[in-house]
This record gives C-alpha cells, structure tokens and sequence, in this order.
C-alpha cells in the first residue's frame, strides 16, 4: 500500500493530524491504522458481566479516539495543564492552538459550557487554604464532554474523516517502522491477535512519505523499544506511579461547585518528590483498564447525565530516574503486577484508615462504610504491600495536606484503589516541527512523552497536520 502519510493510532493526536490536514485543504492520501475497533463497535462487556473478562484488545484503551472515548472527556483549556508541549514550542503558541482545537471540539458538539470560571473570590479562598498547607492550585478552565457525549463527539468526527477519503483501517496492529538509509519509508502491519510465532499473520507493508506515531500511552512500551531499536533519539522521562482515591460527594462539594477539577501540586516531606492531583470525576465512577500481558490498572470517569454519589481522582506521585536506569515503564508495570497478584487479577481497594492503622481493609468493613465502592469487582486488601516505600509516604502525607484544603478529605473511609499507573515516560526528541533525527518519522501525543491528556494531543495533532498540509 501507498499513501501520503500513514498514523499509526487512532487517538485524539492522530485524528486531529488528519483532520487539520483535510480543513487546510490538504488532498494527500491518508491511512490511520488503528489495532482497536471504531467508535460505534467498541463495548466493554463489564457492564452485564459486572467484571472483566479481559477482552484483547481491550475496548476502553484501544479504538477510534483510544482512551479518550471511556474517559470522562475533559479538556483542559490551559497551557498550564497537560504536558510538556509548551516547553517544545513556546507557551503562547500552544495556548493559541488550544484555542483553536477547542473550536473544533465545538463544532462536532461539544458542551459549550466551560466550568472552574466566574467564581473568582471562592477560588482565592481556595487557594488560600493551599497555599497554607504548602500546596498548589492551578485553576483550570475545564469543557468536559462527559464519558458518553465524547463518544457521540468522536463518532462524528471519525465519519467526518472516512466521508472525506481518510482510509482508517482497524483490527491491526503496527509491528515495524520501515527504514532506509536513516529514511522512515513506512511501517509494517499485521492482524491484531495473529500467533506468537508469526503463523496466519496477515502483515501489509504502507509506504509513506510521513509516518505519524500517535499510539497513546498504551503505546509508550512498544515505542520506547522502537526506538532503542532504530537509535531515534529519546530520553527516559517521567513515569506516574500512584492511587485512585474516592470520597462522598459531600466532601468535595465545594471544590466540585467552584472548579469542577481541583488540580493541586505538592512536594511533600520527607522525599520532595513531585505529587499531584489528576483526572477529577465529581459524581464518577471508578473503572478498570486492561494492558497488554493482562496488567489491570485503575481509572476514573465521569457522565453526564448519570452520577454516582462519590468523588474520585487520581493522586500521581512522579518519579524521574538517573543513570544507569533507563526502564521506568517496566519499573512501574511490575509495581502493577505485584498489585494485581495481591488483588487474584483484580484492582485493590483500601480505607485510608486502615492503611494508617497498619492493617489491611475487609470486604466487610467496606460494607458498612459511607463510601461505597464504585468499582464493583474491586478486592479490598493491603495496597502497601506492594506500593514502593516512597511512593506510599509521599501518598499519604499529600492527602493529609490536601485535607487543609477539603476537610475530611483524610477521613478514615476515604478509599485508595490501586495501581494507578501512566506510561509516558520515553520523551522523543524532536524539533518545534515534530521532526525526529530520522526524516519523514515524526511522534505525538502522550506517547511521544510531551503531552498527557485529551486537549494538548489533539493541540500537538492540529499542529502536525499544518505542518504535513504545507
């Protein structure tokens, strides 16, 4: 096969790429390879099983839009919010591409209002209550879709690239990248699910002029091995390791009312290590993603039209390594497994009480407690037998400061679900044109390392296709 530019993924960085190409007026031939499913075909069986039966591949990380689909789809409308982009190409240029996107996620039906504004004196009293407990607010603008608007939003758009001669092909997964003479030629792709030893695999060679990585941070492992593979210049990044915790609405009342999304920052004694705040479903429900080899990782979202009782978000603590390590996403995905191990395959659930008495959590405590468990299959046990030392202080000193900030927040009930892992930590290097140290291979979007959300890749897509439509 032979086009102009092939993406590989579906998510939100490389949708919007084809879609900035066809709204420049671009006429090149455009294949997205996508080893999930499209939009209208993707179920996760858990809502009648009532648990997971580990589909491959898995419905809520894979498909058209990727994870953002079963996300509760915010955008965070600030530069402030969602990666390292802004250090690439400058803050004022990735606000105004923000912008922009966010125009577009209008015209396909996105809600038009926008939360966290217009409240300005609750919010300094907010931040005052940080401030005081050595944390930081960052008040974010939010557009929040909601988990089944979004998919409405995402199907649009995906009918709006097929009907403009955007080829997308789903159920194949992207093997190889094609390369000559230091030239990215294409990519080799075969049936998703195919054997291990390469029997009845069905592989189609696509050359391109351009090869877009936009994988997702399902993605990341497979393209940090590609480039340790083919010496595209990259760096070990970040890896997020941390829980999801949920609360009574009651508790976060205010803060729900006031920003919708409180995304607080801390550096907690003793270790200093970067803590934060992440993904704030107000009235969610907590959910289960699958990996590949099995790994169960928690999430959150949120609808817009049904609500739970609770309050769940993630607390990420960040770690950084030096030489001479260089596999954070394997570190962080034994810490899972590990997890799942104690939890038979399940996500772990336990009361922050229990955790500060030393003991693990019973089915039966959970029972009788005020907060009720959104996750149904979730195993109450011990999440700090296989959370690392470190990680675990810097957890729980950072709900104790948040607890200055929403008082009972530290409560005894108060529920940690674990892991809560995000892969993004091989950072690629590239120039302000996304343009890596080999020609034609350019890399986006939460896998790329330089953005971590919905809003800043699809900002980083609408600028590739600006470029690839010049």
């Amino acid at each position: 096969m032979k086009c102009d530019v092939v993406i590989v993924g579906a998510g939100p960085a490389g949708i919007f790429t084809a879609l900035e190409m066809i709204k420049q007026g671009s006429d090149k031939k455009i294949i997205i390879v996508e080893k999930g499913r499209a939009i209208e075909n993707r179920r996760c069986p858990k809502n009648v099983t009532k648990k997971c039966v580990n589909c491959r591949p898995c419905s809520i990380t894979t498909g058209f839009s990727g994870a953002g689909a079963f996300s509760d789809g915010k955008l965070s409308l600030s530069c402030e919010v969602g990666g390292d982009l802004p250090n690439l190409i400058g803050e004022n240029y990735a606000q105004e591409m923000i912008d922009y996107t966010d125009k577009i996620y209008l015209e396909f039906g996105a809600d038009t209002k926008v939360e966290g504004i217009g409240q300005t004196e609750k919010v300094k009293d907010i931040r005052k209550r940080a401030i005081q407990a050595g944390l930081k607010l960052v008040d974010c603008p939010i557009r929040h879709l909601g988990t089944e608007k979004a998919q409405e939003i995402y199907l649009a758009i995906e009918r709006f690239l097929q009907e403009k001669g955007v080829e997308i092909i789903f159920g194949y997964n992207c093997s190889d990248v094609i390369l000559e003479n230091g030239n990215c030629k294409g990519i080799i792709i075969e049936k998703e699910n195919s054997s291990d030893d390469g029997s009845g695999s069905d592989k189609i060679e696509i050359l391109a002029d351009h090869t877009v990585i936009a994988t997702g941070r399902r993605g990341a492992e497979w393209l940090e091995k590609i480039c340790a593979k083919y010496d595209i210049a990259h760096a070990p990044g970040t890896v997020d390791i941390g829980v999801r915790v949920e609360v009574r609405n009651e508790i976060m009342e205010d803060v729900n009312n006031v920003l919708y999304e409180s995304k607080l920052i801390g550096y907690p004694q003793p270790f200093k290590n970067k803590v934060r705040t992440f993904c704030q479903n107000p009235g969610g429900f907590v959910s289960q993603e699958n990996y590949d080899d099995d790994l169960a990782v928690v999430n959150g979202h949120s609808y817009k039209e049904l609500k739970s009782q609770n309050t769940n978000l993630a607390i990420l603590c960040s770690h950084d390594f030096t030489e001479p390590f260089n596999q954070p996403i394997e570190y962080a995905k034994k810490i899972g497994e590990l997890t799942n191990m104690l939890g038979a395959g399940h996500i772990l659930v336990q009361r922050y009480g229990d955790i500060l008495d030393g003991k693990r959590t019973w089915e039966k405590e959970l029972s009788r407690s005020n907060v009720k468990p959104t996750l149904p299959d979730a195993v109450a046990g011990d999440i700090t037998a296989a959370m690392p030392y470190r990680a675990m202080i810097n957890i729980i000193n950072f709900i104790q400061a948040v607890d200055h900030v929403v008082p009972g927040f530290a409560g005894t009930e108060t529920l940690l679900y674990s892991p809560e892992l995000k892969f993004y930590s091989n950072k690629v290097k590239m120039d302000t044109d996304f343009n890596t140290n080999v020609k034609g291979l350019h890399c986006l979007g939460d896998s790329s390392g330089w953005t971590r959300g919905l809003m800043m890749a699809s900002a980083m897509g609408v600028i590739m296709g600006r470029k690839l439509a010049e």
